[in-house]
């Protein structure tokens, strides 16, 4: 996870948008992009988001 923003709101909107724009869901970015969807999840969940499978969007909790 070198190269994705640390910073939870950076995060959100870089993650968000490639859910968006190009994947299925959490589990497809992730392994693509060759990320740790639970430390994704965590950061996220931290800052008030989580993972809504049906919207495939991290949303406010």
């Amino acid at each position: 996870m070198a190269y994705l923003p640390r910073d939870p709101a950076m995060l959100l909107s870089l993650i968000n948008m490639k859910l968006r724009d190009f994947y299925p869901s959490l589990t497809a970015l992730c392994d693509d992009l060759d990320a740790d969807p639970q430390e994704i999840t965590q950061i996220l969940n931290a800052a008030g988001y989580r993972y809504d499978a049906d919207q495939n969007a991290f949303v406010n909790e």
